[in-house]
């Protein structure tokens, strides 16, 4: 089962094309022409990731991030706000809302890709982390050839659960120390926002 994304753009083209290019790598898409409709369609598919203009009509991406974060489920949903709108101060306002990345137009389709996978694959390591694991066929195919098998997965959620870090193993990922620092806050249930304050 592929990984859905969701895009929400008012600008067709930019849909269509982006659309385009993840089907191609694989990933379901699912798109929305503003902030409205976009919020609609998380709770009706539940995406893995959430690829999203700001500048909109109906609701900005602002305000459809904002909405998405107070959900508990979607507080660790990936979000790249895709946009126009690159000032230091609405970048900055962008991060204080919940996203993840902040992608200038006009962009690079492989750029978003690079972006995207590298986002899928941190957040089924948090949640490999967290006592929350996430379905197998929801983890990015990379990060499911680091869990080798059931028992492991177990053991990772057993150890989460019980406060335990489990020890680092060959093909344990290297985390810094402000990554293992923003993880266990995470899991603790502090929100992007809460983090960044």
């Amino acid at each position: 089962m592929p990984l859905t994304i969701l895009v929400a753009d008012d600008d067709f083209a930019t849909r269509l094309s982006i659309n385009d290019y993840l089907e191609i790598l694989g990933y379901s898409v699912i798109a929305a022409e503003n902030g409205k409709e976009a919020l609609d369609l998380v709770e009706e598919f539940q995406p893995h990731l959430i690829v999203t203009d700001i500048t909109m009509p109906e609701m900005d991406g602002y305000e459809f991030v904002r909405r998405v974060r107070t959900r508990p489920a979607f507080r660790l949903l990936p979000v790249i706000f895709l946009t126009e709108r690159t000032s230091t101060e609405e970048r900055i306002r962008g991060y204080q809302m919940g996203c993840d990345n902040y992608l200038a137009k006009p962009f690079e389709l492989s750029e978003l890709g690079v972006v995207i996978r590298s986002l899928l694959d941190r957040y089924a390591l948090i949640a490999q982390a967290s006592s929350r694991s996430p379905e197998p066929e929801m983890m990015p195919k990379e990060a499911r050839s680091r869990v080798k098998d059931k028992g492991e997965l177990d053991v990772l959620t057993q150890n989460s659960e019980m406060g335990d870090r489990p020890s680092p193993g060959p093909n344990s990922p290297s985390l810094t120390q402000r990554e293992q620092e923003v993880l266990d806050l995470l899991t603790e249930g502090f929100s992007n926002i809460q983090i960044g304050s």
